[in-house]
């Protein structure tokens, strides 16, 4: 039966870089589709063909996405970074996501790592200081790092880019690049103000880049790509040193209220990490075999707005340092998105792993993402996706052959029957559909083609299933016993190969198989040749029971599907004139993305000139009504409390026509006045990501907005529980022009 399986490979080292996830939030699925995933995969194989693997990453506890979420929770930065870490590494572990060490940046050990690579490269020329304009807040008074600035991408006409990097197109920007830029704190202009910080000398580089990336070829297209447009456009030194006091001090006197910036930081991680991981083993030089032997290839797994500090920045400081491999592979991978939109911790929608994995079996989550991984390209996440794939692939083909093959054996022989004569040409159908089937899981997973390899997998599991059917045991258990035996053995060496086949995907239930067939010990280091490894005949066969259940997705109609009755957009107020009518009345001429005339009682609380040029919202599928004789094409939402009325208001840049959904879909049908008086609309004040303040506390998702600001929200019904911040289709949220009590109401 071995002959087909082909002889063990030459064991070798490999190195795997995990990209770091921020510590400001839960892990999402994105995270686990992109660079958590992939690498996994890719690390159990390698370990089961017995090469030696060191497999490091961490939380990345530095930079401005910590001390913005902690400023919005009152908390410092460190109890922010510590907590995310250890809820984020614990969701890690109920994954099944092994690493060598998971480690995190806010260490004695990394600052050591870093401090000492900078200071390396400083004193080799390739870090200079000079002076350099950064975005600085009047209002706050301070010196705005990356995230803290939001504005326009030029390129692909994001509203709600970072001041750094585009998350849609990916584009990255130097300061003053973002065009139209706010504080996201006070929603202020910043200025351009002259400080000094240190410079990365890119351009020392360009070469041995060039030649670098040209001996690439291996690279998956979208990386090289990427990393070519980077390289065509032209090196720019690049700033690493930020005004800020949380993250790795800059080692140099003079230099107090300065960090050395997380981009630079961050990917000296993987060295920090492995000798973090060296110093545990006891051997505090082991790290050297992964770093300084040619032999030993190092790949990176990441998403793909992480590729050019992975293959330009990263590689730069290595050849600057000297001595450590560069990357061999980084095989990045495209975002996993929900409705068309990137999952992203601090904008959009984000679906977190400790929530999931309340409901559902890591492995279910394991075989959806590895069918749906974004390799090549954006892969749209879905409930309905996800039940489907779950259920029809599974559990319906991989599980059900597991289960039709174990309980048959069990019911009717209890232990392991053995292998019979007579039975060649069915043998040799098994021996080929398995050794086809290694061959293709090899040839993938060896080259990081991960769906490819799963469906191989699939493909052996669809096959057992047809030769169970072919076979026919049912009909043999009546006429030739032994030979039904002998039929249900080589159907137990097809689970048998599927069980280690698939081990490095669904790690959790085929060890659990492992055992079903009679087998000892566990699937591990080394187990690669198990493949093809003989049966344990006659020995006693547990009961089997299903690995994998059936899922089943409550579609529970949202409580804010009654906002999706109404079409609301960002209006700019061109003109105001007096009704000719009446003295309480305005008439207004709106751009809507298109002119309209709206009348508007608002004299007694706004002049011409106040409103003139002003952003507001509008209700835009009114049915039309004359108002003292003049038409009126939808309403000015405003705000009510006691005596004072405010308009609704953008809370940052948005355009005339921008439509006011709150992630869901505009209405198309016309209301009547009285037919929009039965929603329910209050102004308030947030509290936290999870709470805002309407009057009464409410539950909100409030995550990208900041604390103690003012909002507008759509509530199911007076008195809910429960409420819905309005936000543009592209992320603004809907504020109000001026202070009000909380609970105002909006008409």
């Amino acid at each position: 039966m071995n002959e087909s399986i082909p002889p063990p490979m030459e064991r070798s080292k490999v190195f795997i870089g995990v990209a770091w996830p921020y510590a400001n939030s839960a892990i999402h699925l994105g995270h686990v589709a992109g660079s958590l995933l992939p690498p996994d995969i890719f690390s159990r194989y390698h370990k089961m063909r017995g090469n030696r693997v060191l497999m490091v990453s961490g939380s990345d506890q530095h930079g401005t996405p910590v001390t913005v979420r902690a400023e919005k929770e009152n908390r410092s930065p460190q109890q922010v970074a510590d907590h995310y870490h250890e809820v984020n590494k614990k969701a890690i572990e109920d994954l099944g996501i092994e690493f060598s060490l998971f480690t995190k940046t806010h260490t004695e050990n990394h600052i050591r790592v870093v401090q000492e690579i900078f200071t390396s490269l400083l004193n080799k020329g390739h870090l200079d200081q000079r002076e350099t304009q950064q975005y600085f807040c009047p209002t706050c008074d301070k010196f705005l790092p990356d995230r803290y600035v939001e504005g326009r991408c030029g390129k692909c006409g994001n509203e709600n880019s970072r001041s750094d990097q585009c998350d849609k197109c990916g584009t990255t920007f130097e300061v003053g690049e973002i065009a139209d830029p706010i504080c996201i704190t006070c929603k202020s202009r910043p200025e351009m103000k002259e400080t000094r910080h240190y410079f990365f000398k890119l351009t020392d580089f360009e070469g041995p880049l060039l030649s670098y990336v040209q001996g690439s070829k291996h690279w998956r297209s979208n990386v090289q790509l990427f990393t070519q447009n980077w390289l065509e456009s032209g090196l720019k030194d690049r700033p690493i040193t930020r005004d800020m006091s949380w993250g790795v001090p800059v080692p140099l006197p003079g230099s107090e209220g300065k960090v050395i910036y997380v981009w630079f930081e961050a990917v000296i991680g993987y060295l920090s990490a492995s000798k973090e991981w060296a110093k545990n083993t006891g051997d505090e030089n082991a790290w050297k075999e992964f770093w300084t032997d040619p032999s030993v290839k190092g790949y990176y797994f990441l998403g793909k707005d992480n590729i050019p500090f992975h293959t330009i920045i990263w590689p730069s400081i290595l050849m600057g340092y000297g001595g450590l491999n560069l990357p061999y592979d980084v095989p990045a991978n495209e975002f996993l998105t929900f409705k068309g939109e990137k999952l992203s911790k601090s904008k959009g929608p984000s679906i977190d792993i400790p929530s999931i994995l309340k409901l559902f079996d890591a492995d279910q989550l394991r075989y959806y993402l590895a069918t749906n991984m974004p390799e090549g390209k954006d892969a749209d996440f879905s409930w309905e996706d996800f039940e489907t794939k779950v259920n029809n692939e599974l559990v319906a083909t991989l599980g059900n052959y597991f289960h039709r093959v174990l309980s048959f054996t069990h019911k009717n022989f209890r232990d392991v029957p053995p292998m019979v004569n007579g039975l060649d040409s069915e043998a040799k159908q098994v021996e080929e559909a398995i050794a086809a089937a290694m061959a293709e899981v090899e040839a993938n997973i060896s080259t990081c083609q991960f769906k490819k390899g799963l469906k191989a997998v699939m493909d052996l599991a669809q096959f057992g299933n047809r030769f169970f059917d072919s076979c026919a045991p049912w009909s043999l258990l009546k006429t030739d016993r032994a030979k039904c035996g002998g039929v249900l053995h080589l159907n137990m060496k097809i689970v048998q190969a599927l069980a280690v086949l698939g081990f490095p995907y669904l790690p959790f239930t085929t060890q659990r198989l492992w055992a079903l067939l009679g087998n000892d010990g566990v699937i591990g280091e080394g187990s690669w040749e198990m493949i093809g490894k003989e049966l344990n005949v006659g020995r006693a066969l547990p009961e089997p029971k299903p690995l994998y259940r059936k899922v089943e997705i409550q579609r529970e109609e949202s409580p804010f599907a009654g906002f999706e009755a109404l079409d609301l957009r960002v209006g700019l107020i061109e003109s105001v004139s007096d009704h000719p009518n009446a003295d309480k009345l305005m008439v207004l001429k709106v751009n809507i993305g298109r002119p309209i005339q709206l009348v508007a009682g608002l004299k007694a609380f706004y002049s011409k000139e106040e409103l003139t040029g002003k952003k507001v919202v509008v209700i835009t599928n009114l049915q039309p009504a004359k108002l003292r004789g003049v038409e009126s094409q939808g309403m000015v939402l405003a705000a009510e409390a006691g005596e004072k009325v405010k308009v609704l208001t953008p809370a940052g840049p948005a355009e005339p026509g921008d439509r006011v959904t709150s992630g869901l879909s505009p209405g198309t049908k016309v209301l009547t006045f009285q037919e929009f008086q039965t929603f329910t609309l209050r102004t308030g004040t947030v509290i936290n990501d999870l709470e805002a303040d309407l009057g009464n506390k409410v539950r909100a998702d409030t995550s990208g907005l900041t604390k103690g600001a003012q909002a507008a929200f759509f509530l199911p019904k007076e008195g809910a529980e429960v409420a819905l911040p309005l936000y543009t289709e592209k992320k603004v949220s809907i504020g109000v022009d001026g202070d009000l009590d909380n609970g105002a109401k909006v008409r």
